[in-house]
Parts: structure tokens; C-alpha cells; sequence
């Protein structure tokens, strides 16, 4: 079973062998950075914004109707944003039983099956994430507590996380599918 915390900070994914897959992921590996950075700062604000809201709400007895959500909208970019690094260092989990009885050609294809049906599954996921981000976006909607943030915010975090992972997945199968064969040899994952 992998769990991520076999990764190797200072290693990357493996770069691919087609020089044009090569470059996406040079980009994605960018994007996936900048986001990653974002998204702990994200995790740090809301900490302290949940924090604020017990002691607000202890100490002083004050109701704060906008902590719940604004924690909640941050939560689901840091989710659906950072989905796409853990991908791209194969971090998510999974089990592993098969790759260790399967012979390495079978599982290199039992990984690219499992890539296009990810993919395939990612990608209408964000179709339709960007389906209800228009919706709310056209209609102008809101949650319906008293402070009423707009929708069209997780929408479009979502929207944008699953199209990110998407291509990440999409461009891990095309790494696989134009791997030469020394790289197959040295690399199963």
C-alpha cells in the first residue's frame, strides 16, 4: 500500500520521454508548485479563522455566521487544487498486492488501464463541476445561510481542481503509452 509519505521531497515525478509530454508536465509540475504553496497557506488561514471562531464564540458569546463557510470554501480548494501534485508523485493510495505478483509488462498495463478509466471518470467529474459553476454563476447563487457567499466560488475551485487533475492523469497515460523501452525497463510506476 502506498501512502505518500514514502515520497522523496527533493524527487519529482519521472519525466517523460516524448519531449511534448515532457513539456506539459514541465508545466503542470509548475502550476502543481505554485498551488501547493498556496493551499498550505490556505490551510494555515483557516486554522486561525476556525480557531477565532471557538474562542470568539467561548469567550465572548459572539455568533460568527461567516467562519463555517469561508473554512469550508478553503478546504474544498485545497482539496480539489492540490489533487493534481498528488497525482503527479503517484501519491494517492492504493493497493499494491498486484504489483507485486503481477509481472512487470502485465502491471505497466494494468496501470495504463487504470490511468484511462481515472481519467475518464476525472474528466466527467469536471464537466460537471463546470456545468454547476455556470449554473451558479448564470443564476446567481448563493448558500442559504445570512452571510450568502456565491456558489459559483467552491464551484470553480472544484471545476478547476478536476481539470487539472484530469490532465495530469491524461498526460501520465500519454508519459506510459510513449515511454521508450529503457525507460519501461526501469520504471513499473
Amino acid at each position: 500500500m502506498s501512502h505518500g509519505f514514502e515520497l522523496e521531497p527533493s524527487k519529482g515525478p519521472a519525466r517523460p520521454d516524448n519531449p511534448a509530454v515532457a513539456g506539459v508536465q514541465d508545466v503542470l509540475n509548475w502550476i502543481n508548485m505554485a498551488i501547493v504553496r498556496v493551499s498550505m497557506a490556505a490551510m494555515l488561514l483557516t486554522a486561525l479563522i476556525l480557531t477565532y471562531s471557538v474562542v470568539v464564540r467561548y469567550l465572548f458569546k459572539l455568533p460568527t455566521d461567516w467562519q463555517d463557510e469561508a473554512s469550508v470554501f478553503m478546504l474544498i480548494g485545497v482539496t480539489f487544487f492540490s489533487a493534481a501534485y498528488v497525482q503527479s508523485h503517484r501519491g494517492h493510495i492504493g493497493i499494491e498486492v498486484l504489483s507485486s505478483v503481477l509481472p512487470a509488462a502485465v502491471n505497466r498495463a494494468r496501470l495504463i488501464v487504470v490511468d484511462v478509466f481515472s481519467f475518464a471518470f476525472c474528466a466527467f467529474f469536471s464537466w460537471k463541476s463546470w456545468t454547476l459553476f455556470h449554473e451558479a454563476w448564470v443564476d446567481g447563487q448563493t448558500t442559504s445561510s445570512t452571510f450568502g457567499p456565491p456558489l459559483w466560488i467552491p464551484y470553480s475551485m472544484m471545476a478547476l481542481g478536476m481539470s487539472l487533475l484530469s490532465l495530469q492523469i491524461l498526460t501520465q497515460v500519454l508519459a506510459a503509452a510513449t515511454a521508450s523501452a529503457a525507460s519501461r525497463q526501469g520504471r513499473v510506476a
